[in-house]
């Protein structure tokens, strides 16, 4: 290895360290002297404590194998066009996700119906901007299409409840082309 690795930490007001729950090394070869160089680091000159329950070397080129990271999910694929090589897929992964709808979900909530179309969207506007800043790394369309159809779906059903009376969307207009003039946002 031709340099020390660099990892920064955050001290607490106390003085003391705070501690490092995930690290992932990246190698295209994994040696037992690269195992055992890693280690030396980590817990030597770091003077981390390494969990050897959860310490695991996943090997992505072999099928099926993925590694979820911060909300990603990475594994290679093979080419879309048929040619004999594979590429590392980046995506949302299935959690983040889930995570994602939950929270959209508790953002249009039948106790929410008080709330008015134009706070609602502004609120789902800034939501959605975080979201999609932190995931758009990778390959993220399919996610983005299912949590702008999540999005749509969700407000389609929020508008009902907001009144005793019906709500009635303008001649000729549709929810979508109706929550365009709100201000939505597109992923």
């Amino acid at each position: 290895m031709s340099g020390d690795v660099h990892v920064r930490f955050r001290e607490h007001p106390e003085g003391r360290f705070l501690r490092v729950t995930r690290l992932v090394v990246l190698a295209r070869y994994v040696s037992p002297q690269l195992e055992g160089w890693i280690e030396q680091k980590l817990e030597g000159w770091m003077g981390l404590k390494l969990n050897r329950e959860k310490t695991q070397v996943v090997k992505l080129n072999t099928e099926g194998a993925h590694l979820e990271f911060l909300g990603y999910t990475f594994r290679y694929e093979r080419d879309r066009f048929g040619r004999e090589r594979q590429y590392l897929n980046v995506t949302v992964s299935k959690k983040a996700l889930k995570r994602a709808r939950a929270r959209l979900h508790e953002m249009t909530d039948h106790r929410m119906c008080y709330v008015a179309p134009p706070q609602l969207v502004g609120r789902l506007n800034r939501y959605l901007r975080g979201w999609a800043n932190y995931f758009g790394y990778g390959y993220p369309r399919h996610a983005f299409r299912s949590i702008n159809a999540y999005v749509r779906t969700r407000l389609t059903q929020h508008l009902p409840r907001r009144s005793q009376r019906r709500f009635r969307r303008a001649p000729g207009v549709s929810f979508y082309a109706h929550f365009q003039r709100l201000g939505l946002v597109l992923l």
